[in-house]
């Protein structure tokens, strides 16, 4: 059992559950872990509301939870005995600068995937953009075997955004058309509002890709949906990387984000889901994006984004320990 840390959570410098910083290559070299926290604290491509560069610090510093003492009650496991954690701090993001931007988070997870082959790194973001970098590295590190299963509200498969080819509703097509993941090994959770239409529907049908939306949870129920979900995710690809887009949440339980659709998940549903997903398939990585903390005075949203990666880290151990 591991022991109890001498101050409270809030104390301390603020990484996620207070894990080890490490930053350094030659470091993490020698660690290996298992898992690396990431963060990617960019916004410059968004479309709406702005203010998830602020993501990443209110993700980390958001829970009272730290990895000592940590006891997960429905695995029944402290992750960390199983699993060696880091946090390797944030990717150099430039303000203002979308391609730099980007290059700086493939730079971040090279080095890191460079230094330690079989971590999975989880990204904490920053607006939905940074999917297309990190997802790219993650998918060509693992010999493009890669499939997504993506959560959001929104497709994100827009060719563009008023001419901007890298902004937030255009990174699963570029994933597509970068040859990184196949269209046929993408599946979405949980689309639903006024968007995409009929041509970019028509688009993503061309490519295989299998989507899941809100009105179909409505008619089936959403166990049947992730059970759909889970089979497609392992019908060709070797591993999976998940994409979190916190709008895939109703608004009541993660107002602070850049585009809210009302009607959407629990954090109950979606915590559920990210547990039952990440025992089943093979996660190679996962990215939390567009957290925008000024729009949530509560915190709520930054809240459950930290336990979606928490919940995600509990299954992987209970998945290495045998569970």
């Amino acid at each position: 059992m591991t022991e109890q840390r001498p101050h409270p959570a809030y104390a301390g410098i603020s990484t996620f559950l207070h894990l080890p910083w490490v930053e350094d290559p030659d470091r993490i070299a020698e660690l290996q872990p298992d898992v690396a926290i990431v963060g990617a604290p960019f916004d410059v491509a968004v479309t709406h509301r702005p203010g998830a560069r602020f993501g990443p610090r209110a993700i980390r510093a958001a829970s009272y939870l730290q990895q000592t003492g940590l006891h997960h009650l429905g695995f029944r496991i402290e992750p960390f005995s199983v699993l060696r954690g880091i946090d390797a701090g944030d990717a150099r993001c430039i303000p203002g600068d979308i391609q730099r931007s980007h290059e700086a988070i493939r730079a971040k997870l090279r080095e890191l995937l460079a230094a330690a082959p079989r971590c999975v790194p989880i990204v904490l973001g920053g607006d939905h953009s940074i999917t297309y970098p990190a997802a790219g590295v993650v998918a060509d590190h693992y010999q493009r075997r890669v499939g997504i299963v993506h959560f959001d509200a929104h497709a994100d498969t827009a060719n563009d955004s008023w001419g901007v080819l890298l902004s937030h509703g255009t990174p699963m097509r570029r994933l597509i058309e970068g040859g990184h993941i196949a269209g046929r090994n993408f599946v979405q959770v949980g689309l639903r509002g006024y968007w995409p239409g009929p041509d970019v529907i028509a688009w993503m049908t061309e490519q295989g890709m299998r989507s899941h939306f809100l009105y179909e949870i409505e008619e089936r129920g959403f166990e049947a949906v992730i059970e759909d979900a889970i089979e497609e995710a392992l019908d060709g690809p070797e591993f999976i990387y998940l994409s979190v887009d916190i709008d895939v949440l109703d608004p009541a339980f993660a107002p602070g984000t850049g585009t809210p659709e009302p009607g959407g998940l629990s954090s109950r549903e979606l915590l559920w889901a990210v547990r039952t997903i990440v025992s089943r398939v093979p996660i190679v990585g996962m990215d939390v994006v567009e957290v925008s903390p000024p729009y949530d005075p509560a915190g709520i949203t930054a809240e459950v984004a930290h336990r979606v990666v928490l919940e995600a880290i509990a299954a992987l151990a209970a998945k290495r320990a045998g569970r």
